[in-house]
């Protein structure tokens, strides 16, 4: 594990570790205006807001978060964030990986809130015991207390997480966007490639009109939205194991490592270099 390191831009600042063995990352950040543009993530998000106002779009709504009140993100959900006060808006969040999420949780049949068919009850929460439990894991990973620390806070948070998990049924989904599910797997199957509307239009046997209004509705963004999202986050994936960020960029379909760079630091606040240092050895 490496000390967490920080990167200031303006008046900004990201704060970010990642512990080697769990796979968890912790992001301490503080942002005025404007922090990233929409996103999304293949793991759990769990966090807290410590200071200000934190504003932020997800699933289809807006949302305000004020101190001492948790957020939860599901994988996949789209959310950006912004500082509506000019104090801007300071929070702490953990990344947890949807295997660990799986495996601790179904040792503990606690259900599986990183399956697709799971989703948190609310984006936001004012339990209190929950936002304890956060900041303590978070401590516990960012500031390097130690492996029992570690392990016993976070077996408390997915107790306490559990509470919040909401089970949709899976015929819901099966009969809700089945094409939709189809198109969305081409996009993982071929996301190094130069795809075009009129390949998937050919791929479903539906124009690219429709095509595009149904995957918007079923993801919450159009299909080359979803497609640069899926990049970014394979992209996060590579570099954390080391993998040159040029090489990077070819593999998951970028033009170039630049075109990845832009990107990555829109959605992430960090460059592809930056985001690598915090979670490897391997230098510039």
């Amino acid at each position: 594990m490496r000390t967490p390191h920080k990167e200031t831009v303006n008046e900004d600042w990201l704060n970010l570790h990642r512990d080697d063995e769990t796979g968890i990352e912790t992001i301490n950040a503080h942002f005025r205006g404007h922090a990233y543009d929409s996103h999304d993530h293949d793991e759990v998000l769990v966090g807290i807001t410590q200071q200000g106002l934190q504003r932020f779009n997800c699933h289809r709504a807006m949302h305000t978060s004020i101190p001492g009140r948790a957020i939860l993100i599901e994988p996949g959900a789209v959310h950006d964030g912004h500082a509506p006060d000019t104090g801007g808006f300071t929070y702490a969040m953990l990344y947890l990986p949807q295997s660990w999420v799986s495996d601790i949780m179904q040792q503990r049949a606690l259900g599986d809130v990183s399956a697709i068919e799971a989703a948190f009850h609310s984006t936001l929460t004012d339990d209190p015991l929950l936002s304890i439990a956060i900041q303590q894991a978070f401590f516990s990973i960012h500031h390097k207390e130690g492996r029992l620390a570690r392990d016993q806070s976070l077996d408390h948070l997915i107790s306490l997480l559990s509470r919040h998990i909401s089970t949709r049924p899976q015929s819901l989904l099966d009969n809700a966007s089945g094409q939709m599910n189809q198109l969305r797997d081409y996009l993982h199957d071929h996301l190094s490639l130069d795809i075009g509307l009129g390949e998937l239009s050919h791929q479903l046997g539906i124009d690219r009109f429709r095509l595009t209004r149904q995957f918007k509705k079923a993801f919450g963004q159009s299909p080359h939205a979803y497609l640069v999202q899926l990049r970014l986050r394979t992209a996060r994936t590579l570099l954390a194991q080391g993998i040159e960020p040029a090489l990077v960029a070819s593999q998951v379909g970028f033009s170039d490592q630049s075109h990845m760079g832009r990107w990555f630091k829109r959605a992430y606040r960090l460059s592809p270099a930056a985001y690598q240092r915090q979670c490897t050895n391997v230098l510039d």
